[in-house]
C-alpha cells in the first residue's frame, strides 16, 4: 500500500479507466477519473450483449462501476492542458479547475471508423445501410425505423480495417466475432430471415470464438461467404443490390438485400498512442509519469482491455514507489 499523498488522474471513464481506477484504489492511491461524457462506460455502455457467449454488457459495466465506489469522478469535463512542474503534473480542465497529480493514465480508447469514408457501401446514401454500432443500439432499444422485418440481411467485415486505402492496415480484432454474434441475434429477432456475412478471412482466435462460428452456421443457418463486397446500389423498391465475389468458388455474386450491416473497426483520430516497448513496456510512454492503457494503444477485445488496465496499474504503483 502507498500513502494517500499519491494521486493519479485517469483520462477517460470507459472500461480501461474504470478498471484502473478500482485497482489504484485497492493500492491506496487517490484517483480522479475525468470523463468528457455525462455518463461512464464509454463504448461498453452503448453495447447490448457481448461475444462470444452473449453476456449482457450492462452486467459487466455494473461490476466495473461498483468497484469504483469512493473514487472521485468528474463527468462532463475535458482536460485542456497538462503541465509538469518538477515531479508534479498540473492538469487543467475546461472549467479552469486545476488538479495536481503524481501520474496520469490515458484510457481515452478508440473511435469507430466513419462508414461514410467507404462510399462504395452507400452508408449515408442508402437508407438500409447501417453500422454495427447502430445495429447494437437496435438490440438494446428495440427501435430503428430502418430495420423493418428484413428477410435478407448481409454483414460486411473489415470496414475501415485492413484497408490500405483508408490508412488502417491493422485488424480491429473484434469485428469477426461481433458480426457472427449479431448475425445470430438477427436470426433470433427475425427467424424467417436469411443472413449472410462477407469476410476476407475469419479471425476467431479467442476462447469460445470458434464455437461461436460453428454455432452461427449450424444452429442459426448463417451463411459465411469469403469475398469482398465491391458495390452497393439501391433498387427501385428501396432494397439493396450488392455485388461481391465468392473467392472460394471463384464466382461473382449479385444479391438483393433488405439490410446491409457494416462492421466498422477501431481507429483514433489522432492515432494510437505510442509506448516505449510493445512487449515489455506496453503501458509506459516516453513522458515520465504518463501512462496509457486499453484501446488507446491498439485494438483490443474487452478482456484484453481489462487485463491491460491491470498491467498499467502495476507500472504506476512501481513508478510511485521509486519516487519515495
Amino acid at each position: 500500500m502507498l500513502d494517500d499523498m499519491n494521486k493519479v488522474v485517469i483520462k477517460g471513464g470507459g472500461a480501461a479507466g474504470l478498471r484502473a481506477a478500482s485497482r489504484l484504489k485497492r493500492n491506496g492511491i487517490d484517483t480522479v477519473v475525468i470523463e468528457r461524457e455525462s455518463t461512464l462506460g464509454g463504448h461498453l455502455a452503448q453495447w447490448d450483449r457481448l461475444f462470444p457467449d452473449g453476456q449482457k454488457a450492462k452486467d459487466v459495466l455494473d461490476r466495473l462501476l461498483s468497484d469504483i465506489n469512493g473514487v472521485e469522478v468528474m463527468t462532463n469535463h475535458t482536460i485542456t492542458e497538462i503541465q509538469r512542474e518538477n515531479d508534479i503534473f498540473k492538469i487543467k480542465l475546461d472549467d479552469n479547475t486545476v488538479i495536481q497529480a503524481d501520474a496520469v493514465l490515458d484510457t481515452t480508447g478508440f473511435d469507430i471508423f466513419k462508414a461514410e469514408k467507404k462510399q462504395e457501401y452507400g452508408y449515408g446514401i442508402y437508407d438500409r445501410v447501417i453500422t454495427n454500432a447502430e445495429l447494437e443500439s437496435f438490440f438494446k432499444t428495440g427501435s430503428d425505423r430502418r430495420i423493418d422485418n428484413p428477410k435478407k440481411i448481409g454483414f460486411v467485415h473489415c470496414v475501415g480495417s485492413r484497408d490500405i486505402k483508408v490508412g488502417n492496415t491493422y485488424c480491429s480484432k473484434v469485428c469477426c466475432a461481433t458480426a457472427l454474434k449479431q448475425a445470430c441475434e438477427m436470426r433470433e429477432a427475425f427467424p424467417e430471415s436469411e443472413v449472410y456475412t462477407f469476410y476476407m478471412d475469419l479471425r476467431m482466435f479467442g476462447k469460445g470464438y470458434e464455437d461461436l462460428y460453428l454455432k452461427a452456421q449450424q444452429d442459426y443457418g448463417v451463411k459465411c461467404v469469403r469475398g469482398r463486397v465491391s458495390e452497393v446500389a439501391e433498387a427501385k423498391d428501396g432494397r439493396l443490390v450488392i455485388k461481391a465475389e465468392d473467392t472460394l468458388l471463384g464466382k461473382p455474386l449479385k444479391m438483393t438485400l433488405d439490410l446491409l450491416v457494416l462492421m466498422c473497426g477501431m481507429e483514433r483520430k489522432d492515432g494510437f498512442i505510442a509506448t516505449k516497448n510493445g512487449f515489455v513496456e506496453q503501458n509506459i510512454t516516453d513522458e515520465k509519469g504518463i501512462f496509457v492503457a486499453g484501446t488507446a494503444i491498439q485494438p483490443m477485445t474487452l478482456p484484453e482491455t481489462i487485463a491491460n488496465a491491470d498491467a498499467a496499474v502495476l507500472d504506476i504503483v512501481e513508478f510511485l514507489k521509486r519516487r519515495k
